[in-house]
């Protein structure tokens, strides 16, 4: 017989289909299921502004939902934003007892939307597998608890922990498989960023090629000094998405002709705080409905991010060439990050770990 546990790992199973779709939204599943054990609806998130998991899978089981148990990866929602509140409609349609993953971090939602339940006399039970749902949305969870986007440092290292063969060259690194998982991923976050060295000596067009992605794909190039030649190639690919420029105000004021070649080639140009310019970027960029980034390099940007302790998670694909001593250095000292894992992508490895995990609610739940 399957228990709550079961059917909650259905409905994770279900939210992962939204993945690289629903931002800046979180991926959400949700299952409904009978008194005698039978699965009546099924339901997820497919896209920002799409009907919710709870009603998908309410329309799925109809009449069947009451008295019936919703199993939800995510706490439904109390308001109305682009779409209306699912609480309400849960407790309309009759279901009888809601178990839910993880509290809405939402401060619009919070613990809200399963109050509202009960006092519709719907029976709720919160916290199963409420790591493995955090797990799931951590970009939504980093927005939210720390008013910044969710950061992936990605680096590929050679055999002797090198970037570049010399400072200045572009040196291909990762093989054919670690490349197709490197740009399938890409077409899961919302933008990449590079800083303006590792543009001028790549000249990378930052798509996500050989992977399908229904969103804009925001490119970010750090450049306090707005070294960016209007002539990079990263200007042909503007139906790919917008190119930002971090700059400095010194940097805009000293070089007007450099600002005005950028913006003609389609760049927008942002200045930002010179003394935090890394946190009041991540923050605008926030405003913009940005909620995960993958920062590719180069390593002074890295050392920027790390430092500023802003890296929520850093991928290390270590390949099997070796540069020798007059290659680029990643960062000075190895990194402490706990629990790291290691996949196998051909010749490659991915050496991957999380350094801040999200936030439990400190109630125990959505008000349990």
């Amino acid at each position: 017989m399957l228990t709550d546990r079961d059917y909650m790992a259905r409905a994770l199973t279900l939210a992962e289909r939204g993945r690289g779709r629903t931002s800046p939204n979180p991926m959400v599943g949700a299952v409904i299921v009978d008194d005698e054990g039978v699965v009546v609806g099924r339901g997820y998130h497919e896209f920002a502004g799409g009907p919710h998991a709870e009603i998908q899978a309410l329309n799925d089981a109809g009449p069947r939902a009451r008295g019936a148990t919703l199993y939800c990866t995510l706490e439904p929602c109390s308001h109305t934003g682009r779409t209306g509140p699912c609480a309400p409609r849960v407790a309309d349609a009759g279901v009888r007892r809601a178990v839910i993953a993880t509290c809405d971090p939402n401060p619009l939602v919070n613990g809200s939307g399963a109050a509202l339940l009960r006092a519709r006399g719907v029976h709720v039970v919160s916290g199963l597998l409420e790591r493995e749902a955090q797990d799931l949305n951590r970009p939504f969870f980093t927005i939210i608890q720390r008013l910044r986007p969710f950061i992936t440092m990605k680096v590929a290292l050679s055999a002797d922990g090198r970037i570049a063969g010399a400072p200045g060259t572009r040196t291909p690194l990762t093989g054919a498989a670690a490349n197709r998982y490197i740009h399938r991923e890409r077409a899961e976050f919302d933008a990449i960023a590079i800083g303006s060295g590792t543009l001028l000596a790549d000249d990378p067009r930052l798509t996500a090629r050989g992977a399908y992605r229904i969103r804009p794909f925001t490119r970010v190039v750090f450049d306090s000094r707005l070294r960016t030649p209007p002539e990079a190639r990263l200007f042909s690919t503007l139906d790919a998405g917008p190119v930002i420029i971090v700059s400095t105000t010194a940097a805009v004021e000293s070089e007007p002709d450099r600002l005005a070649g950028l913006v003609e080639a389609g760049a927008e140009v942002q200045c930002l705080h010179e003394r935090a310019p890394l946190a009041a970027a991540l923050e605008w960029l926030a405003l913009r409905g940005i909620s995960s980034i993958v920062v590719e390099g180069g390593a002074v940007l890295h050392r920027a991010f790390w430092d500023a302790n802003l890296v929520d998670r850093v991928q290390i694909f270590r390949t099997p060439v070796t540069l020798g001593p007059g290659g680029v250095e990643w960062l000075a000292e190895p990194l402490q990050i706990p629990g790291m894992t290691e996949t196998r992508l051909g010749a490659d490895t991915l050496i991957e770990g999380y350094v801040h995990r999200t936030d439990r609610s400190d109630r125990g739940g959505c008000g349990d």
